[in-house]
Formats: structure tokens, sequence, C-alpha cells
């Protein structure tokens, strides 16, 4: 019979993958815990010690997780006049906004929802005419 009380999960290797607990999507940290044994918490490393670690596996690929590759979703562009953009740029500061694309993209949202909200009165009154 295992003695859990002597046990430390930190010490033991084990193939998270090939095992049942994976079928169940609890991990190996979890299972201990859930049988009363907590896992063994790693020292922390000080920054100097974290850049000193990094900086000696900088070379060794094993020591590395493979790359994670992301995709950079593309924003739209909006190409605008000179002199607008500088009436934009005035604005802006003027309303302390220190980035011109935030307030353009606040002015745009405000008058997108205006534009809807005028849509949706003006429907709502050509159906009740209609209906009438």
């Amino acid at each position: 019979m295992v003695d859990w009380n002597r046990f430390i999960p930190s010490n033991f290797e084990y193939d998270f993958e090939q095992d049942k607990l994976a079928l169940h999507r609890v991990t190996f940290e979890e299972a201990a815990y859930m049988s009363g044994t907590k896992p063994a918490k790693k020292p922390k490393l000080s920054q100097k010690e974290l850049d000193q670690r990094v900086i000696a596996q900088a070379e060794n690929d094993s020591a590395w997780e493979k790359p994670v590759r992301v995709k950079r979703v593309r924003g739209t562009s909006l190409s605008i006049p000179g002199d607008l953009a500088a009436r934009a740029a005035f604005l802006a500061k003027l309303h302390r906004e220190t980035h011109l694309d935030q307030w353009l993209t606040r002015i745009i949202r405000e008058r997108v929802e205006l534009e809807e909200v005028a849509y949706l009165e003006t429907k709502r009154e050509l159906t009740s005419r209609g209906g009438a």
C-alpha cells in the first residue's frame, strides 16, 4: 500500500498523456491534491537567478518548449484625407486623448450607434404607419 504522507509528487515522473487521468482531464497535481497530498512547491527564483538560467539555456533547444504559433488578427485600415486627419488629431488632443486611433475608434463607434438608433426609429415609425 502506498504511504501518501511520504509521497512527494515533484520527485515523481508521470506520463499524463497516456494515463486514465487524461480521459477525465485531471492533471497529476490535481489528482495528488485530491488524494490529500499537496505537491511540493518549487522554490521561487529571483529575477537574477531566472535571467541566469535563461541565458544558460538559450542555445539548448531541448530546454525550450515548441514555439507557439499565433495568427495575427489584421485590423481594417482606413484611409482619410490629410486635412481631415489633421483636424481629427487636433480634436483628439483637445479631448486629451494620447492616441489618435483610439479616439477615432471611439468617435466612429459613437456615430455608428447614433445611426443605428436613427435607423431603428425610422423603421419602427414606417412599420407603425403601414400597420395602422
